[in-house]
C-alpha cells in the first residue's frame, strides 16, 4: 500500500511539474520500459536487495584488470596503518590478501603488533609480499599508542586507518588515488562503508554525507574507511593517548580544525568492510565495548573546548550517537514571525502552547494578518494586542495593528483598496521579518503547537554561532508520524522531506532523523535565523509564492557560507493535512510549473551534482533513505567524486 501510495503522489508531482499529457507519455515510456527490460531477463532491485546492488553497480573482473593498466599523473605511496592485537588468523589472512589484490601497486602495509607474544602462524602471510611491514612491539600500548607506532614505520605521502579485523575493497586504493587526481587538493578523504560478518556476508550499507560539522559532532559517521595527508597526520602529532575505542573520533575531530572544509573529500563508494563480531564496535548494540562510547563524549568534548565552542555533550538516542546543547550567549530578543489568515481556532493553539510553555523570556510574537474574512478573528486580535508579548501587522500596509478601534476598522473596511491579490507566503514572511524587532527570527506556521519547552535556548545556541546560519526542527503530524526532520534537495524532482510519515519514535537510516545534522534545508514551517539573514540573502524570494520558498531560502544561506542546522530535539506538532499542497486545479498547476522552473533555473548545480548531504547511492523517488533500485555504474573511470560544495 505505502508503494501505491507514492507512486500516485509521484504522479500527482509530475502533473504539476510537467503536465498532464506529458506525464501520460512519461508513464507510458516507463511502463514499455519495464516490459522491454523483463523480455530481457532484466529487473529493478527491490528496495533493501543490497546483495542485488552490489552484483550490479561494483567492479567486475574486467574493470578490475582495467584499473590496474590506469597511469596516473599523481601517484602517491600509501600507507596503510595497522595497530594489532591478538589477531585471529583467518582474519589477518583477509587483511593481508585484501591489499595484495589491490589493483593499485604503490602502497605498504605498516603492521605494529602490540599482542604478547608473537603468533608465529601470521608470518607466512607477512612474508608475501615485500610491501608488508611488520614490528612487534613487546608490549600493548594501547590502540593509540600500538597506532602511532605503524604510523612511524610509515613512508608514504598519505596515510591510510585499517583495523585488523577489517577488509578493504580491491579497489579501494585505486578510488583514493583517482579522488586525489580528480582533487588534488585533497587532504582528508573518506568513503561509505558496509558491514561483513565472520562468514563473509555483507550487509547494512552506509551511504554517507559529504562532510559536515555538525553531523560528525554527533556521530562518527566518518569511520571507515579514512585517509590523510602524511603532512597532516605529522602536524596533529598522531593519535592522542586517552581516547581508546574513539582515537580514530579524536582525529578526525582534529583533523576538521587544521584543514578546510573544500579539502575534505567524500568519496561515495563502498570501498571498506567492516567486521562484525563479539569484540567489534561495529556490533553497536553489544556491550563489548562500552568504553568506546565514553571515549567518543570526551572527543567530542575537548573538541568543542578547543574551536572555542561553549557546547555541553550528551548521550544521544542510541549508543555510539551524541547530542551537543550550546549555550546561549547574552540575552538576545527573538521575533516568532506568525502568517495568519482566519483560523482563530489554529491561531490560539499555537500561540498559547507558546506563551504557556517557553521557558525563554526574551521573545516577541508578530502576527502577520492575510486578508482575514471573519469577525472572530479580528475580536480574537483584540485580545492578543493586550499582550505586551504579542504585535499584529498587517501585510497590506506593513503596519502595526496597536488598538481594538483598528482592529475593527481592519474588519469593517469593505474596500479592502490596498489587498494584495493572491497567497504569498514569502511575501507575508517578509513583512514580518521587517517589522520584527529581535536580533533573531523564526517563521513558525499557525498551525504548530509547541512540544518543547526550552526550544529558544535549543534553536539560539546553534543560531548564534557565526558559522550557522538558519535552524530547523522536528515536527509531528496529529497521527504521530513524522512531517518534517530536515529537507534533501532532489526528492520527487525538487526537493522533499525527510523520512516523512515514519512513526514518531522510530529509527530510520542509521537515526538520522533524531539526531543534530547540516543539511541543505529545512521546513520554513519552523525555522530561526539571524535577522540579518534577509538582507544578506537579498529576503525571501517572492516570485516563488508558495511551493519551495523556504528550501531557496535555505540555500541562499548555504550560497553565503552558512551552515543549515536540524535540530531533532526541538519538536512541535504539525496539524497540516498530509494531502494538503496538491497543484489539482489549473491554476495552482500554472503556477506550480512556474515555481519548480524559477528554482530549477537558479539552483540547477545542485539538482544536477546531488544534494552533498545526501548519497548518490540513494533513491531520490523516495523519503526514507532506500538504496536506489537502478543501476548506478559511477565506478572506474566514470567515477564520480563528491567535495563539500558551499550549496
Amino acid at each position: 500500500m505505502n508503494i501505491i501510495k507514492h507512486r500516485i503522489n509521484q504522479i500527482k508531482f509530475y502533473i504539476g511539474k510537467y503536465g498532464f499529457v506529458k506525464t501520460v507519455k512519461k508513464c507510458i515510456k516507463t511502463v514499455l520500459r519495464k516490459i522491454i527490460r523483463f523480455l530481457k531477463g532484466e529487473k529493478d532491485l527491490q528496495y533493501g536487495d543490497y546483495g542485488g546492488w552490489i552484483k550490479y553497480n561494483e567492479p567486475k573482473d574486467a574493470d578490475l584488470k582495467i584499473q590496474m593498466k590506469k597511469k596516473f599523473d599523481i601517484s602517491p605511496k600509501i600507507s596503510v596503518i595497522v595497530p594489532m592485537y591478538n589477531t585471529k588468523e583467518k582474519f589477518f589472512k583477509d587483511l593481508v590478501n585484501c591489499m595484495i589484490n589491490q589493483t593499485y601497486s604503490n602502497w605498504e602495509l605498516c603492521l605494529a603488533d602490540g599482542s604478547p607474544k608473537q603468533n608465529e602462524n601470521l608470518k607466512k602471510y607477512i612474508e608475501k609480499d615485500e610491501r608488508i611491514k611488520y614490528k612487534f612491539l613487546g608490549e600493548n600500548k594501547g590502540i593509540a599508542g600500538n597506532t602511532n607506532a605503524a604510523i612511524e614505520m610509515a613512508t608514504g605521502e598519505y596515510i591510510a586507518l585499517l583495523d585488523h579485523d577489517d577488509v578493504l575493497a580491491d579497489y579501494a586504493l585505486y578510488e583514493v588515488v583517482y579522488a586525489i587526481n580528480k582533487y588534488p587538493n585533497s587532504e582528508f578523504l573518506y568513503s561509505d562503508e558496509d558491514k561483513i560478518d565472520e562468514n563473509d556476508n555483507r550487509y547494512d550499507a552506509y551511504f554517507k554525507p559529504d562532510f559536515a560539522p555538525d553531523t560528525l559532532r554527533c556521530q562518527n559517521y566518518i569511520c571507515h574507511f579514512s585517509i590523510f595527508k602524511k603532512e597532516l597526520m605529522d602536524k596533529l602529532k598522531g593519535f592522542q593517548v586517552g581516547y581508546d575505542g574513539a582515537q580514530d573520533y579524536d582525529i578526525f575531530l582534529r583533523m576538521s580544525e587544521v584543514t578546510k572544509p573544500e579539502n575534505i573529500t567524500h568519496i561515495p563508494k563502498i570501498l571498506y568492510h567492516w567486521r562484525v563480531h563479539s569484540e567489534s564496535t561495529a556490533k553497536l548494540n553489544s556491550n563489548a565495548k562500552n568504553y568506546a562510547f565514553e571515549a567518543g563524549k570526551k572527543a567530542i568534548a575537548d573538541h568543542l573546548k578547543r574551536v572555542g565552542l561553549d557546547g555541553t555533550v550528551f548521550e544521544g538516542c542510541i549508543e555510539g550517537i551524541y547530542r551537543v546543547d550550546y549555550k546561549v550567549q547574552g540575552n538576545p530578543k527573538v521575533s516568532i514571525v506568525i502568517p495568519n489568515k482566519d483560523g482563530q481556532d489554529i491561531l490560539k493553539v499555537c500561540i498559547d502552547s507558546v506563551l504557556e510553555k517557553t521557558t525563554y523570556d526574551n521573545y516577541e510574537i508578530v502576527v502577520v494578518e492575510n486578508n482575514s474574512d471573519s469577525n472572530e478573528i479580528f475580536e480574537y486580535y483584540k485580545e492578543l494586542i493586550k499582550n505586551e508579548k504579542i504585535r499584529v501587522v498587517n501585510y497590506n500596509t506593513g503596519k502595526e495593528i496597536t488598538s481594538e478601534e483598528e482592529c475593527s476598522i481592519e474588519y469593517t473596511n469593505k474596500n479592502r483598496i490596498k489587498v494584495k491579490p493572491g497567497f504569498n507566503y514569502s511575501a507575508v514572511i517578509n513583512c514580518g521579518a521587517r517589522n520584527a524587532t529581535g536580533e533573531y527570527v523564526i517563521q513558525l506556521n499557525n498551525d504548530t503547537e509547541l512540544i518543547t519547552e526550552n526550544w529558544l535556548e535549543l534553536m539560539l545556541g546553534f543560531c548564534q554561532r557565526p558559522d550557522v546560519g538558519a535552524v530547523g526542527v522536528k515536527l509531528y503530524f496529529p497521527d504521530e508520524t513524522i512531517q518534517h526532520a530536515g529537507i534533501i534537495v532532489g526528492i520527487g524532482g525538487i526537493a522533499g522531506n525527510r523520512f516523512k510519515s515514519i512513526p514518531k519514535d522510530g529509527h530510520g537510516y542509521f537515526a538520522k532523523e533524531s539526531m543534530i545534522e547540516n543539511l541543505s534545508a529545512v521546513t520554513a514551517a519552523c525555522i530561526m535565523t539571524k535577522k540579518s539573514a534577509y538582507e544578506e540573502t537579498g529576503w525571501m524570494d517572492e516570485g516563488l509564492a508558495v511551493a519551495f520558498n523556504d528550501v531557496d531560502f535555505c540555500l541562499k544561506i548555504r550560497e553565503k557560507g552558512y551552515l543549515v542546522v536540524y535540530n531533532p530535539f526541538v519538536e512541535f506538532w504539525h496539524y497540516e493535512s498530509k494531502s494538503r499542497g496538491q497543484e489539482n486545479t489549473p491554476e495552482k498547476i500554472k503556477r506550480f510549473q512556474g515555481e519548480i522552473c524559477r528554482f530549477e533555473q537558479r539552483w540547477g548545480n545542485i539538482l544536477d551534482e546531488g544534494d552533498p548531504y545526501y548519497n548518490v547511492n540513494l533513491s531520490l523517488d523516495t523519503e526514507v533513505y532506500h538504496m536506489k533500485n537502478i543501476k548506478v555504474n559511477y565506478y572506474g573511470e566514470e567515477a564520480i567524486i563528491k567535495k563539500k560544495r558551499k550549496v
